[in-house]
C-alpha cells in the first residue's frame, strides 16, 4: 500500500478542484464544465478501485493505515493532525460514493441538459462528493465535522437549486431551509460528543480516542452521554426519529439530488458515524439500547408513511427513512450487527439510487408529474426503466437472490440474537424487522404497480410517455446489474463481513431465539404476502385516479404521522414563547426598569462626542492639556515624597 497511499489525497482534491473550477470559473466553462464534474468524479473513483484491490492483497492485520498529512491544530493540550485513515469501512464508503456518484453525473448530464444553471449544478455535486470523502477518509472527529458539515452545505444548496423561475420556487427554498436547520440540530450533537471525548481522553482523533485504553478510561456515564449525543448527530444527519422531518420535503431538489444524497451518500454517515464509533457505544449499553430503539421506532415510521404517499419520490424517500433505519438498529446490536449494517448501507445505495433514477425518467417521460394517480400501464413504453426499477424493487424487498435478502436478511437474523439479562430484547426487536419487511413489500409494490401496472393508463390524452435517452438508462443499467448481483457476490461466503472484520472486529457466533430457516421462511413469507395485498389492490383492481379518504391511520400517514405538527407544537411554539418573554425582559425590565443606565449612558456619549471635532488644532490643544495634567500630578507626589 505504501507505494499508491500518495494517492489518497486526490481522492478528495479532485472534485474538490472540479467545484472550484465550475463554481469560480463563471460562463466561460458552461459549455464543457458538466463533463469536468463527471470527470472528476470519476478520477476519484478510479484511485478507489486502486487502493481497494491494493488492500485487498494486503494482509488483514496490516489492512488500517492512517496517513499523516500536516499539522492542524495545535492549541494547549490539543493536536490534531490533519491526516486520511484508510481501513475497509472507509474505503467501502469511498467505492460507493464516488462509483455511485460517477452515475448520477452522467445521468444528470441529459437530466439537467436544458437547465441554464446546469454548470453550477455540476459545482455543487464534485462539492458533495468531495465533503462526503473527506467526512468518510477523516482520521480524527475533528476532521469528520468538517466533512460533516460541508454535506450539510452542499444538501442545503442541491435542495434549493430550483429557488428561482419555477412557481415551486418558494416551496423549494424553505425545504433547504428545513434540511439545514434541522441538521444544525444533530450537529450540536456531535460537537457536544467532541467536547466529552476531548475531556475524556485528550485527544479526537481515532487511534487515540477509540484504543482500548481510551474506552477503558471513560466511565459509564460519561461513555453513555458520549454515545447519545453522537445518536443525536446521527439522527440529524439520517434522517431518524425524531429529526426525520426534513427528508420528504428535501425532495424538492432535482431527482438526481434525491439518488445521490438522500439515497446512496449523505443519509447513511449517520450510520458511518454509529459503526465508526462501535467501541464507545460497546461501552455504553443504554446508549447502545437507544440507538436500537430509534432504528426500529423509525423503520416503522418509514415504512407506513410509505404506504400513503401518492407522489413518488416522498414514497422513495419514506422508503429510505425506513432501510436506514434498519441500518440504524443494526449498528445498535454491536458487533454482530455492525458488518451488515453496512452491507445494506452497499446494496441499499444501488437499489435506491437506481429506484431514485428510475422515478427520474418516469417523470421525464410524463411532464415532471410525481403523482402516481396519473401513472400507470408505462411498462411498454418504458421498457429499460421499467426492468431496472424491477431490479430494485425485487432487491428491496429482500427477495432471493436479489441484493437485498442478503443485507436485509442479515439484520434480521441479528435482530433475534439473544442478549444476556433482556431476553425480551430478541422477539421485539426481531418482531419489528420482520413487520418492517413486511410494510417495505406493500408499499413498494404499490409503487412499482401504480407506475408500470394497472389495468389501464391514467395519464392525459395529450402527455406521450416515452424512455429516456441513453445518458439516463446506462447509469440505470449498471445499477440494475448492482441491484441483482452484488448482495450474492459479496454475501456468498461471507466475504464483506470478513472485510470489514479490522475494523468492526469478529462477532462472537451466537445463535438466534429462532432457528434461522425458520427466520428466513417467515420473513419471505410475510413480503410474499405484503406483496400479494398489494399486487391486488393496486395492479388487479382499478386504481381511482383520487385518492380515497381512507382510515384514520391513512390520513395520518399522509401527513407523515403529524410529524410537523409535533414539532411546532414540541418545539417551536415553545421556543417562540421563550424568544417573546425575553422580548418582554429586554424591553420592559431593561429598557424600562434600568432606564436610568442607558441614559446615562447616552449622555455620556453624547458629551464625549462633542470632543471630537476633526479640528487638529483642538486635537494639540488637549494633549498639551494632557501634558500640563500629568506634570502637576507628578510634581505633587515629588513635593509630597520630599515633604516625608
Amino acid at each position: 500500500m505504501n507505494d499508491v497511499i500518495g494517492l489518497a489525497p486526490w481522492l478528495v482534491g479532485l472534485p474538490l478542484i472540479g467545484a472550484a473550477i465550475l463554481l469560480l470559473g463563471g460562463k466561460a466553462t458552461d459549455r464543457w464544465g458538466h463533463w469536468l464534474g463527471v470527470a472528476a468524479s470519476a478520477a476519484s473513483a478510479v484511485i478507489g478501485f486502486i487502493l481497494m484491490f491494493r488492500m485487498i492483497g494486503t494482509p488483514a492485520e496490516e489492512r488500517s493505515i492512517d496517513h499523516h498529512l500536516w499539522t492542524w491544530l495545535s492549541a494547549g493540550g490539543l493536536d490534531v493532525d490533519l491526516g486520511i485513515r484508510l481501513d475497509p469501512l472507509s474505503l467501502t464508503f469511498v467505492m460507493l460514493v464516488t462509483f455511485v456518484g460517477t452515475l448520477i453525473h452522467v445521468y444528470s448530464v441529459a437530466y439537467m441538459d436544458h437547465d441554464p444553471h446546469r454548470r453550477r449544478f455540476f459545482g455543487y455535486l464534485n462539492l458533495f462528493v468531495a465533503a462526503m470523502l473527506t467526512l468518510v477518509l477523516a482520521d480524527s472527529y475533528l476532521l469528520l465535522f468538517v466533512g460533516w458539515e460541508g454535506v450539510g452545505l452542499a444538501s442545503y444548496l442541491l435542495i434549493g437549486f430550483w429557488d428561482t423561475g419555477r412557481p415551486s420556487a418558494r416551496e423549494n427554498a424553505v425545504a433547504a431551509k428545513k434540511a439545514f436547520v434541522m441538521n444544525r440540530i444533530g450537529d450540536m450533537g456531535l460537537i457536544a460528543a467532541m467536547a466529552l471525548l476531548f475531556a475524556g481522553t485528550g485527544a479526537l482523533d481515532f487511534g487515540t480516542t477509540l484504543s482500548d485504553d481510551a474506552v477503558g478510561s471513560l466511565s459509564e456515564p460519561t461513555a453513555t452521554a458520549i454515545g447519545l449525543c453522537l445518536l443525536l448527530a446521527a439522527c440529524g444527519k439520517s434522517a431518524q426519529f425524531p429529526l426525520q422531518a426534513w427528508l420528504g420535503d428535501a425532495m424538492a431538489g432535482p431527482t438526481p439530488v434525491s439518488a445521490l444524497i438522500h439515497a446512496a451518500t449523505m443519509v447513511t454517515a449517520g450510520v458511518y458515524l454509529m459503526v465508526r464509533s462501535g467501541p464507545i457505544l460497546e461501552a455504553a449499553p443504554t446508549a447502545q439500547l437507544v440507538v436500537v430503539i430509534v432504528g426500529a421506532v423509525t423503520l416503522l415510521f418509514g415504512a407506513v408513511v410509505g404506504t400513503a404517499k401518492d407522489d413518488i419520490k416522498k414514497a422513495l424517500a419514506a422508503s429510505t427513512m425506513s432501510q436506514i433505519g434498519y441500518m440504524m438498529l443494526a449498528a445498535g446490536l454491536g458487533p454482530a450487527g455492525y458488518a451488515f449494517a453496512i452491507f445494506h448501507l452497499l446494496t441499499h445505495g444501488f437499489f435506491k439510487a437506481g429506484l431514485f433514477l428510475g422515478a427520474g425518467s418516469v417523470m421525464h417521460a410524463m411532464d415532471d408529474q410525481t403523482d402516481m394517480r396519473r401513472f400507470g400501464g408505462l411498462s411498454r413504453f418504458l421498457p429499460i426503466t421499467w426492468i431496472t426499477m424491477g431490479l430494485g424493487w425485487l432487491a428491496i424487498l429482500g427477495i432471493p437472490p436479489f441484493s437485498g435478502f442478503w443485507s436485509k436478511d442479515g439484520i434480521i437474523e441479528a435482530a433475534f440474537m439473544p442478549v444476556e439479562g433482556q431476553p425480551w430484547r430478541a422477539w421485539v426487536f426481531g418482531t419489528v424487522a420482520v413487520l418492517g419487511a413486511a410494510i417495505t413489500a406493500f408499499y413498494m409494490t404499490r409503487l412499482f404497480f401504480m407506475t408500470f401496472g394497472g389495468r389501464r393508463p391514467r395519464w392525459a390524452e395529450n402527455q406521450h410517455p416515452h424512455e429516456s435517452s441513453p445518458l439516463m438508462w446506462w447509469p440505470l443499467v449498471f445499477l440494475g446489474v448492482g441491484s441483482a448481483a452484488l448482495g450474492a457476490v459479496l454475501g456468498i461466503g461471507g466475504t464483506f463481513v470478513t472485510w470489514l472484520e479490522p475494523v468492526v472486529g469478529h462477532a462472537e457466533h451466537h445463535e438466534p431465539v429462532l432457528p434461522v430457516p425458520v427466520i428466513i421462511t417467515a420473513t419471505l413469507v410475510v413480503v410474499v404476502l405484503g406483496a400479494l395485498l398489494a399486487f391486488r389492490m393496486y395492479a388487479v383492481s382499478l386504481v381511482p385516479e383520487e385518492a380515497p379518504r381512507g382510515s384514520v391511520l391513512t390520513r395520518a400517514a399522509r401527513r407523515d404521522l403529524y410529524q410537523d405538527a409535533a414539532n411546532e407544537t414540541l418545539v417551536l411554539k415553545p421556543a417562540h414563547g421563550v424568544a417573546r418573554l425575553v422580548q418582554v425582559g429586554d424591553r420592559d425590565v431593561v429598557d424600562r426598569g434600568w432606564g436610568a443606565l442607558p441614559q446615562a449612558v447616552s449622555w455620556f456619549g453624547a458629551a464625549f462626542r462633542k470632543a471630537q471635532s476633526g479640528y487638529v488644532r483642538s486635537y494639540a490643544a488637549g494633549m498639551a492639556g494632557g501634558v500640563l495634567v500629568i506634570a502637576v500630578v507628578v510634581w505633587l507626589v515629588a513635593g509630597l515624597g520630599g515633604a516625608q
